[in-house]
């Protein structure tokens, strides 16, 4: 990437950022992240699309994009390896809170640990369901909190057992084919 590129695609993020601040709250381990690298993509009433950089350097993991679906309950993310190859769709149940100060909206996402993973060959796999049921017992989420992931859990697993995945997946698609043009 050239300097220039670099540059329009820095002031790019600054412009679509202010006014806006997102942090991943996760319940194990407990963190709250302020995602400041996160370049935001698309934001309108129903989604929130943002490409990303891994916060911490993984083995396989690289980077990738997401769409968080404000009212529905979960985060679709595109996961792609240190080639760019596609890993997996990987999916999080997440509570969404927002609020606003000084005119800037904050959006706090709180994983609520369940999770699918969806492969390129279609496989379906739900993981974490463990960490939920221990999270409970320990007292870390609410009973409330446990109720809306299973129903978030529901919803979502319906809507790829319909085969009806790829309404969800055009959201990141279609950002990151635009991304992909304008980079």
């Amino acid at each position: 990437m050239q300097k220039a590129d670099i540059r329009v695609s820095h002031q790019r993020k600054i412009m679509l950022m202010e006014g806006l601040k997102l942090y991943r709250k996760r319940i194990i381990p407990e963190e709250c992240v302020f995602l400041k690298d996160d370049i935001l993509l698309q934001r309108d009433n129903d989604v929130i699309i943002t490409k990303w950089n891994t916060i911490r350097p993984k083995k396989t993991l690289s980077h990738g994009y997401s769409c968080y679906f404000l009212e529905r309950g979960f985060k679709v993310s595109k996961f792609y390896d240190h080639e760019d190859k596609l890993i997996s769709w990987y999916c999080d149940i997440i509570k969404t809170e927002k609020t606003v100060e000084d005119g800037v909206d904050t959006y706090i996402f709180t994983d609520l640990l369940a999770d699918v993973v969806v492969y390129p060959d279609g496989r379906v796999r739900v993981v974490d369901l463990d960490e939920l049921a221990d999270a409970q017992r320990d007292r870390k989420i609410t009973p409330e909190e446990l109720q809306a992931a299973l129903r978030h859990l529901d919803r979502l697993l319906t809507i790829i057992y319909k085969g009806a995945f790829d309404t969800l997946q055009k959201y990141v698609n279609s950002a990151e084919e635009i991304d992909r043009r304008l980079s």
